[in-house]
This record gives C-alpha cells, structure tokens and sequence, in this order.
C-alpha cells in the first residue's frame, strides 16, 4: 500500500503556484469571486462574495467589486457555485480494524477529492503514532495530497478483547498506568470499549482528567450512557447505549448479553421498552456535560441494501482488488440475517433518538466507521451526511456536524470549521447549494486543502490514478 501512496503522489502532488516578489518566492494569491458562501457559523448564506487566500490563509472576504485583488493572483470565476468549508470524517479507522497492517494509505486521494480535508482516527496503536506524524508533516509540504489528521486514538477494553491486537486492562492499576502510557506515547484520546469493567472505566476516566487527555468510544456494558457522560467522555460513537439508557427496563437488559437471546431480539426489547420522559432526562445531561454524538448511521445502512447493490457499487473500483475479496464475507453473513436483524428498526430508533437529542441541545460530529466493508473513503461522508437530513438534522446542522462542530470539538475552532477572515483556507466549491439539498455537498468543482487550489480536473485525475492503481492490485 505504500507503494500505491507513493505512485499517487507523484501524479498527484500539486504544483505550488508561485508569484515572484521582493523578497523571493511567495504562494501566489487564489482569489474566488462571485460566489455564495456558506460560512457554517449559523449565519445566512451570503451572496456575490469574493474569498482571498494567500498562502494558508484566508485573508479577506467581502462583497465583490469591493475587495481589491491582489496583482498575479489566480482569479476563479464562482458565478453560480457555492462555497463551504472543508469537511470532516470524525470516525475513521486508516489501519485495519484487527490487524492494523498495512495502513489504508489509498484513503487519502479520495478523501480531498470528496471535500474531506480532515479526519479523526480511532485505533491508532502506540507504534503507528510515529507514521502519522510523518503524514502529518506530509500535509504541509505536500499540500493537497492528503487530509489533517486532528486526532488519533487508541483502543482500551477488558477482557476478553473484543478485536484481536487491542489494549487491555483489567485493573484499576493496569487502567490507569495505560493512560498514563498512552499519553505519553503521543495519542490525542482514549478510545474506551466495550468490554472494560466498571473498575477500569471509571479508573480510566478519573486518569485522564488528571493527565488531561480526553477519553472517547464506545460505552462499556459495565455502564450506563448517562454514567458516560457524568464521567467526562467526551464523545460517544454509534449512538451506544443510548437506546438502552431509554429503556424503562435498561436494568435488565444490561445484565443480558445479545447473544443468550435469538437473534435480533435484544434490540427488539430494547425498543420495545422505550420511554420518552426516560430519554429527555438522559439527553439534558448529555448537553449539560457537552457529551458529544457521533451516529455513523452508515455503517449501519449497509445492512439494509440489497446484496446485489453492495457487490456492484461503482465505487468498488477505487477499492483494491484484494480488499474487495475480504469484503464479500460480508455480503455472505447478509444473507444469513433474520428480518429481525434487519437494521432498518435500528436507524428507525435512532432517528428518534437524534430528533429528541436536537431538541435537548446535544451536539453531534459526523463520522462514518470507514474501515468496515462498503464503507468508502470521502464518499461515505456523504452518504453519512445524506442520512443524518432523513434522522431529522437540517440541512445545516448537518452541514455544521462535518465542518464546525469537528473543529469545535478538537479545539481549533479559532483557525478551522468556518469561513471567516483569518481562518485555514479548507473549503470546498460546490455546483449546487447544499442548504437546499445535503446531496449537492456530492456535487463538487474544486477543493481548497491548507491554501492549496485543486480544481475539478485535479480531483477527477485523483479517482482516475487511484482506479487505475487499485486494479492492479490483484488478490493474492
């Protein structure tokens, strides 16, 4: 896979666009005009704008015919074409779930073709930590080949582990002398899971306040969603024991395991128990602890496609080839699902679950569960986005989950999330409005990654190299 990376990015690698000055070389200005911006701060969008960007940064943006552009700047008509702001992906797994070898490197061209300029990776392993900082370094020198990397960490469960290769504790001891060592291999959070005791949880939690690194995942079946939030995670992945933190039985059910019943009926009794008044106290805590929520309803839509649809999406062709022979297991444990293992009732709850935490304040991030089969790198952002509209988010709001509220949470909001003076010039042009219909977010002509300009024929050349490398790459 690197050698993949590797051929991508001498095709790909921008050319930095230079303007000769006094005092030598300086990035030339890229000037956007008339267009409509949508800066995601939660104002109204604004018309026959004109954007200047110098070297990383935005520098002024202002009515147009009113902004002085700069001489020898690169001047892009935006009639009609709307800009917003970078996007992010705020679950990713780059390495493999289980095995963590190789890194899905192949990601990257498709993320910034797809508008994603940033991501947050969630299983990234103390001895990968200094490969990331190398891609880190990349994405200033070689600006336009890959994403931001925001945040990476690391796996922490019980026993038994739940995916081969992770970190585990059993102690109190043993859970906090792993967030200690956690800190101080380079990770930016805990990644708690779902096997952790109750004891190592907790121990976990009160560690990394102390060693101030946050902790974030999934929730243990050792707790309560609400004992998750009153203890400081900072963000809860896949919408976990929220359903069952609404249960008027949650008592119960917690001391059940899925599997000691038929299949699908846990989920059954769960939503059969639910109760509203049980849920809006679950969720005024969640927005008066600021628990953020990350859904990832795509990961669980692909179990409502066809089988036939998953094998021939088009978007298999930036796949692999080898990759796309692992993913057919799971179209073979499709097709041995109940109807009551269908997702369908679970997205149907869930989306009853993002309306009443909308209403109570709580804030979410979207993120996807890249890294699971049919998942696919940038495009499935869109498809998250698409699905967060129909859970009951505006447009907007869904819009904000992947641009302000990622920056908002990883603390850079001074510098990333919206379109304002002085901000990182991370932006994407799109050719219809996405505020009108979240699917237009799909309909991109540039992307602007750390100042770097990449017009619709630079992406397209992206899918291009990466369809062409991923089908050499045959199946061993």
């Amino acid at each position: 896979m690197r050698i993949l990376l590797g051929l991508l990015l001498i095709v790909l690698m921008p050319v930095p666009l230079l303007a000769q000055t006094r005092d030598g070389l300086q990035p030339q200005p890229i000037v956007l005009t008339h267009v409509t911006v949508i800066d995601a701060t939660g104002a109204k969008s604004k018309q026959d704008m004109t954007v200047v960007i110098i070297g990383d940064r935005i520098i002024t943006l202002g009515k147009s015919g009113k902004v002085a552009v700069p001489a020898n700047a690169l001047v892009v008509d935006a009639t009609g074409k709307y800009l917003i702001p970078g996007l992010w992906d705020m679950h990713v797994h780059v390495f493999r779930n289980a095995s963590q070898k190789p890194p899905n490197e192949y990601y990257f061209p498709l993320f910034i073709a797809n508008g994603i300029t940033g991501v947050r990776d969630m299983w990234t392993k103390l001895d990968k930590v200094a490969l990331v900082e190398l891609w880190r370094k990349q994405f200033t020198q070689k600006p336009g080949t890959m994403p931001r990397f925001g945040a990476v960490g690391t796996i922490v469960d019980g026993l038994p582990a739940t995916w081969p290769n992770s970190d585990t504790v059993s102690t109190a001891d043993e859970a906090r002398l792993m967030v200690d060592r956690l800190k101080a291999g380079g990770v930016d959070f805990v990644k708690v899971y779902w096997n952790l005791s109750r004891e190592a949880y907790f121990a976990i939690a009160a560690e990394a306040k102390k060693q101030r690194i946050p902790f974030a995942g999934h929730v243990p079946f050792s707790i309560s969603a609400l004992e998750a939030s009153d203890a400081g995670q900072r963000s809860i992945e896949h919408l976990d024991g929220v359903s069952l933190a609404c249960s008027t039985e949650e008592k119960r059910l917690s001391t059940i395991k899925p599997s000691d019943l038929p299949p699908g009926q846990y989920q059954q009794q769960i939503f059969d128990t639910y109760d509203e008044q049980k849920c809006a106290h679950l969720f005024s805590r969640f927005a008066k602890n600021r628990t953020w929520q990350v859904p990832t309803l795509s990961v669980f839509q692909r179990s409502n496609r066809d089988p036939s649809s998953l094998a021939n999406d088009e978007r298999l062709k930036y796949v692999p080839m080898a990759e796309r022979e692992e993913w057919k297991r799971f179209i073979t444990r499709l097709q041995k699902r109940t109807p009551e293992q269908n997702a369908q009732r679970r997205l149907e709850m869930y989306s009853k679950l993002i309306q009443g935490m909308r209403r109570a304040g709580v804030e979410f991030m979207a993120g996807t569960d890249l890294g699971n089969e049919y998942l696919y790198p940038g495009f499935s952002l869109h498809d998250e986005l698409v699905l967060l509209v129909h859970a009951g988010l505006t447009p907007l709001e869904t819009l904000q989950a992947a641009t302000r509220n990622p920056a908002k949470f990883l603390g850079k909001l001074d510098s990333l999330g919206t379109i304002e003076k002085g901000k990182i010039a991370d932006l994407v042009l799109l050719e219809a409005n996405p505020l009108e219909d979240i699917s237009n977010t799909q309909r991109i002509n540039a992307v602007v990654v750390d100042g770097r300009y990449l017009p619709k024929e630079a992406l397209q050349k992206m899918l291009a190299e990466v369809e062409a490398v991923a089908n050499k790459l045959k199946p061993r």
